[in-house]
């Protein structure tokens, strides 16, 4: 009780709703160290069997004790949501997402998910007409109601994933960004966007005609075409004259031709080629090239 009064004045809180595993600190005097977020679990286990004393329910309720872990567990996991939400913009959590002392909110999120959707098929069957339908596991119209108060895009018809990665380019765009449509062009929140809006281009035809009328009518974005379905195959002699340029541009600026077998060489159109293993490769078959490449490698210093 102590430490539980204590907890009240030190957090300005008005019930004891404590998360499990907190412990008072160790400046608390006597009731340093004590696991006062277990010890109120263990109290709402008694309070439900019919254990606990009168008077201690008295003397609980006065500190503001919440017997419902239920409903203290959503009141919960909707405060984080709506912290979560106000710092990221959105409230799309991948399921790995932890916030403040750990909550997992990822994981809360995923749960709501699916309570959101099945009493969303469950209405559809009692509106056809079935009977006997649990209503056990739905998301009551209330927490449904404060969760889209939150984010109204938070459960949407399909993946999450696919939602949260719409929803970051959206945001990238308003900001002035541009549109992002290569790989690693833009990392938001640990998202390529380029790469999430090359997937959309690439796969457009998988998707449904709702997400295809958001990434046109909102993103502009189009499924690929033809041109860009069937690129040009590089030839031998192409891959040649590229590799010798960026060996070139290494001999001029560094005055010789030994290369680390890591190196990568930065071309001015910001190309980037493996020189360092190309040149290795290209000893191991210096049997095998003509003459007229082996002379050009000479002419830079090429030691075999």
């Amino acid at each position: 009780m102590e430490a539980a009064t204590r907890w009240r004045r030190e957090t300005g809180r008005t019930e004891l709703r404590v998360p499990y595993t907190y412990v008072a600190p160790e400046e608390w005097g006597a009731a340093g160290g004590y696991p006062l977020g277990r010890w109120i679990a263990d109290l709402r286990r008694y309070y439900a069997a019919g254990t606990l004393e009168a008077k201690r329910v008295v003397e609980l309720e006065a500190l503001g004790m919440v017997w419902s872990a239920w409903e203290t567990a959503w009141a919960e996991g909707l405060a984080v949501a709506k912290e979560w939400a106000s710092v990221h913009g959105h409230f799309l959590p991948p399921t790995a997402a932890a916030w403040g002392d750990g909550f997992p909110i990822g994981v809360w999120a995923k749960n709501q998910r699916a309570a959101a959707r099945k009493a969303l098929v469950n209405a559809e069957r009692r509106a056809a007409g079935e009977v006997g339908v649990s209503g056990v596991g739905e998301l009551s119209e209330s927490r449904l109601d404060a969760l889209d108060a939150i984010d109204p895009a938070w459960c949407p018809a399909w993946g999450i994933d696919w939602q949260r990665g719409f929803h970051l380019t959206l945001m990238h765009v308003r900001s002035d960004g541009a549109l992002p449509v290569r790989a690693g062009d833009v990392l938001v929140q640990g998202e390529d966007l380029g790469a999430w809006t090359a997937a959309q281009r690439a796969g457009w035809d998988k998707l449904t005609p709702a997400q295809q009328w958001m990434l046109d009518s909102v993103l502009g974005l189009e499924p690929e075409d033809e041109t860009e379905l069937a690129p040009v195959r590089r030839t031998q002699a192409d891959r040649w004259t590229t590799h010798l340029a960026a060996a070139r541009q290494f001999h001029t600026r560094e005055r010789h031709l030994t290369v680390p077998r890591k190196h990568v060489e930065q071309m001015d159109d910001g190309t980037e080629i493996k020189l360092g293993g190309w040149l290795d490769n290209t000893r191991r078959r210096a049997d095998k090239l003509t003459p007229e490449r082996r002379a050009e490698l000479d002419e830079l210093g090429m030691r075999w």
